[in-house]
């Protein structure tokens, strides 16, 4: 028994360990991946469960993609495979990006990633576009739900905050099973909202010890309370670090930002980027500790109901919501990256190809990924 959770536990820090490397684009590109590798390739979750716990992790604070492996991770091997993957998927972004701060410290600028991008993304595109398809039919169970998908990506693209989307819909599709036994209402209400009353509060005191200090418990507070996107992040640094601290100038925080984005793995690298602007190394390891803790946390306290949430009819309902926001809010960032990435016939050529090859092929992403990179290497040198 203890070989074949040392077994399981390898297989999930060897796989996560690359994703982390090749999981560019965000965290809709990030979930496509996990779904492609765990669901289509390996089978170890059907489409049914893997959809169940991405919109499980939407109900928590932190970066849900991350939140998401180290989900996955803890379904195949149990508390090992929670932490080594949710590490294993951290730790090359955190490398990568603490590699970029240094040269940002050092040289006053960042290294040129506009080449590998033009190739990358495109290839980004086809893969959160085949993972849509995927899951669209164990995600959509009825018109109610395809209903509340639609209507979800309509507000997204109106601009409405993800996190009121992601509510709504959870709600909307538990009230039809509200008449039948009105006497839960109430706890209801509260599952999409877990953690929302923390929302930008100071959970954590200012500290009264030294910068680094100041630097962990405001990075653990942050990845403490934040639902919503990377503005949101933007958002939270910039008041702490900018406006409150003055560690930072508002350019570093949207250098570091876009180096978050453009590097492989959890956007929430971002910490990493600024805690190397104000503390060297050591900065950069606590701030990157400190912002990914609460979802270590808080998945371990997820792992113990996601099972129940099928078990009753109001909260297998509110699920089904999710899944279905979650999905339609995936379709929408998928759609705004495919209008600002989609610019020319090489292109539209790159993510059509990717596309045709994941439908009809078994070939690896890594390989995509890498393809990506090289023709758009290529075409800048031209």
């Amino acid at each position: 028994m203890d070989d074949r959770q040392g077994g399981a536990a390898r297989e999930v820090a060897l796989l996560f360990l690359k994703l982390g490397t090749i999981a560019f684009g965000g965290p809709a590109a990030h979930t496509a991946m996990m779904r492609d590798e765990l669901v289509r390739r390996r089978g170890w979750v059907t489409d049914e469960r893997f959809a169940d716990l991405m919109g499980a992790t939407n109900l928590i604070p932190g970066p849900n993609s991350t939140e998401l492996a180290i989900h996955l991770g803890h379904d195949r091997a149990g508390r090992r495979g929670l932490i080594l993957a949710g590490a294993c998927f951290i730790l090359p972004a955190a490398l990568i990006v603490t590699a970029l701060a240094w040269a940002y410290v050092t040289y006053g600028r960042t290294p040129a990633v506009e080449g590998i991008l033009y190739g990358i993304v495109p290839v980004v595109i086809a893969i959160i576009a085949h993972a849509l398809f995927g899951l669209l039919r164990a995600v959509i169970k009825s018109w109610w739900l395809a209903a509340v998908a639609a209507g979800a990506l309509t507000a997204y693209l109106l601009g409405v905050n993800e996190l009121l989307i992601l509510a709504a819909g959870a709600l909307l599709a538990a009230a039809a099973h509200l008449p039948r036994r009105p006497g839960g209402v109430h706890g209801l209400l509260g599952v999409p909202m877990l953690g929302v009353p923390m929302l930008g509060a100071p959970v954590f005191p200012d500290p009264t010890g030294g910068q680094l200090a100041q630097l962990f418990l405001t990075m653990l507070k942050i990845g403490s309370v934040l639902y919503g996107s990377g503005y949101v992040l933007l958002a939270f640094l910039r008041g702490d670090f900018v406006d409150r601290l003055g560690w930072i100038t508002s350019a570093q925080l949207i250098d570091a930002v876009s180096i978050g984005q453009v590097t492989p793995g959890p956007v929430f690298t971002t910490a990493t980027f600024i805690g190397y602007l104000v503390a060297g190394p050591i900065g950069a390891f606590l701030a990157t500790v400190a912002i990914f803790l609460p979802s270590f946390v808080f998945v371990g306290l997820l792992t113990k109901i996601t099972h129940r949430l099928r078990a009753s009819r109001w909260t297998s309902a509110l699920l089904d919501g999710v899944n279905a926001t979650a999905l339609a809010l995936m379709a929408g960032v998928s759609y705004q990256l495919a209008r600002t990435a989609l610019i020319d016939v090489p292109t539209v050529a790159i993510a059509v190809i990717s596309l045709v090859l994941l439908w009809r092929t078994q070939l690896n992403n890594a390989w995509l990924i890498a393809g990506g990179a090289a023709i758009g290497i290529l075409i800048n040198l031209i």
